[in-house]
């Protein structure tokens, strides 16, 4: 896939955008990423909870999947322009209607992570409540939907199952355009 360009359509905007299901390292690599690039790291469900006060779990059920989706894209035409470091979205951030095209000008991965190791993630259920009460059923549909909207918003694609951070962080740097490394 060949971005013109190198894909940056403006210089603005987050140098790396990481996106993917909830526990697939969006955080942990992010962190790493921003450290490594000598730029700020955000978490946008940080953002949100910031923003509006409340948890995105609990967000989605206060304001229902579309008001929610709304807010989200809202926040996240407000940062792009604004914010120059590494960026992790929500798991179902890319999925909210018009944000595909907000993504479009920036450098976007996509950290693919399988069933078995989501389901493996220490702590994912409990700050996830709404997998329950069948986690994997919830999952597994859940990446089914999601995989091919990450995979159209990304630039790349980094596998993170079963393997170190450093490593997943090794192959997110080595995807960025060679002016931001």
């Amino acid at each position: 896939m060949s971005h013109l360009g190198g894909g940056h359509v403006s210089a603005q905007g987050p140098v790396l955008i990481l996106v993917g299901p909830p526990g697939s390292g969006k955080s942990t690599v992010g962190r790493l990423a921003a450290e490594h690039l000598g730029v700020p790291f955000r978490d946008f469900d940080h953002d949100l909870e910031h923003a509006h006060g409340l948890p995105a779990g609990e967000l989605v059920v206060r304001l229902g999947r579309e008001r929610f989706q709304e807010a989200e894209r809202e926040l996240l035409t407000a940062l792009l322009p604004e914010f120059t470091g590494v960026l992790a979205l929500g798991g179902g951030t890319p999925t909210a209607p018009g944000v595909p095209e907000l993504l479009a000008p920036f450098h976007v991965v996509f950290l693919d992570v399988d069933l078995e190791h989501l389901l493996r993630r220490e702590g994912l259920v409990s700050l996830h409540p709404w997998l329950m009460p069948n986690p994997r059923a919830h999952l597994r549909e859940l990446l089914k939907a999601r995989r091919p909207v990450y995979t159209e918003v990304a630039a790349a694609t980094v596998p993170t199952s079963g393997r170190a951070p450093a490593e997943v962080l090794a192959d997110v740097l080595a995807t960025l355009p060679a002016a931001t490394g």
